[in-house]
């Protein structure tokens, strides 16, 4: 089973390699992009040989595994006019076991955390996969204190304070333009929270980097680092930064960093490049995605990400054959 934290780089490549064969059969989307960058099954022996299909593909296609129908349909968000990203599901119980187990991974049992979420942006539309994430892990661990919060930051206020009196475990997960808004109305020292952005100014504050926003989050909330959450509804999975930025897949993912000018190629390890990534997880759709993020990887298989392309329009795209 991919969910176990004894999953061996070896198995890893056997999976993907299977699920590669399996994708290609029978997701015409996906196959159309490969025979169009010139890779045939027969080519692929190992993970670096098999295509990733740019996520733009996403605004403009169904990308399924096989026929069947949805049980829902996460979407991307992004700026108004943008055309989001549409992910059908098939099997959201699968989605909601790779959460579950991602989050355990890093974290433990759900149970033992109260989880405040801050999220406005993703709360004011309909097909997240990250508030379905979220809601999942406040059902999981059913605290009594935990909750969402849209712009009541003095009730969020009020919140980490009893729960820090309680000394009780506690995740504070937010979009960082709110969790930048909130720090500075309402500083304090957080001794049980962890501080937790996934990214995101959604045009209400001015673009910052990283390594700003958690120096300004560490002096507002007097804690030594600041968490990150890492995925998108185009995935199953989610990576996550305990500290400094750096990121790291539960076993069952993997994060390749492609060239910046040769989409097809592999980077230099510790040059950076085009974010691409395998989900073992997302077998019903696409398992082999190029992302629109800039980043590199290091030895160890964790990675750290640099921004977005400047021209979002990943080459390759236009490699899709009508079937």
């Amino acid at each position: 089973m991919i969910f176990s934290n004894g999953f061996s780089s070896y198995d890893f490549q056997k999976q993907a390699i299977a699920l590669f064969h399996t994708q290609f059969e029978n997701n015409p989307i996906y196959r159309a992009f490969c025979q169009g960058v010139g890779c045939i099954p027969e080519k692929v022996q190992q993970v670096a040989d098999i295509p990733c299909l740019p996520i733009e593909f996403f605004k403009t296609q169904k990308v399924v595994t096989g026929t069947w129908h949805e049980q829902t349909v996460f979407t991307s968000s992004g700026t108004t006019g943008m055309t989001s990203s549409k992910h059908y599901v098939k099997d959201l119980q699968l989605y909601e076991k790779s959460c579950l187990e991602g989050f355990r991974y890093f974290y433990d049992d759900p149970k033992e955390w109260a989880i405040l979420a801050l999220l406005p942006s993703y709360l004011e539309r309909e097909g997240s996969s990250l508030i379905n994430m979220v809601k999942l892990l406040m059902q999981q661990g059913n605290h009594p204190l935990s909750g969402w919060f849209l712009n009541d930051y003095t009730l969020l206020k009020e919140r980490l304070e009893e729960l820090e009196k309680m000394h009780q475990k506690t995740l504070l997960l937010g979009v960082t333009y709110a969790l930048l808004d909130f720090s500075e109305q309402f500083p304090m020292p957080l001794r049980h929270t962890i501080v937790m952005e996934t990214g995101g100014m959604k045009g209400r504050r001015k673009e910052m980097i990283k390594s700003e926003i958690h120096h300004q989050l560490q002096q507002q909330f007097q804690t030594a680092t600041i968490h990150s959450e890492y995925g998108m509804a185009e995935l199953f999975s989610q990576a996550y930064s305990t500290g400094n930025g750096i990121f790291q897949t539960p076993p069952w993912m993997r994060v390749l960093i492609r060239d910046a000018e040769d989409p097809l190629s592999a980077a230099e390890m510790g040059k950076s490049g085009g974010i691409n990534i395998i989900d073992l997880a997302n077998r019903d759709s696409c398992a082999f995605i190029a992302t629109q993020d800039l980043g590199h990887s290091f030895s160890d298989g964790t990675f750290e990400i640099l921004g977005r392309f400047d021209h979002s329009d990943i080459r390759g795209c236009n490699l899709l054959v009508a079937e």
